[in-house]
């Protein structure tokens, strides 16, 4: 952690032990947070975005590019059982 305006501000990095792939978390909060609750949240995002790409695959949005509420809607609405 560092001291002054950004005193509570950190790099953490996070290493796959099967790949060796690195992942980058910049984080800041406005209190001071212990190390163990920065791991655990930077953890449950890692599930949450391989939860998104599930999820894009199986509505077909791997293939489509949304840039409007709109054409998302319409998606979606086009694609439900």
């Amino acid at each position: 952690m560092q001291t002054g305006a950004d005193k509570n501000r950190c790099l953490l990095v996070r290493r796959n032990t099967a790949t060796g792939e690195l992942a980058f978390y910049l984080c800041w909060s406005p209190d001071e947070v212990a190390l163990s609750t920065l791991i655990r949240v930077a953890g449950t995002r890692w599930c949450i975005e391989e939860c998104f790409q599930a999820a894009k695959g199986q509505v077909g949005l791997d293939h489509y590019q949304v840039r409007h509420w709109t054409s998302w809607h319409r998606h979606i609405t086009l694609i439900r059982d």
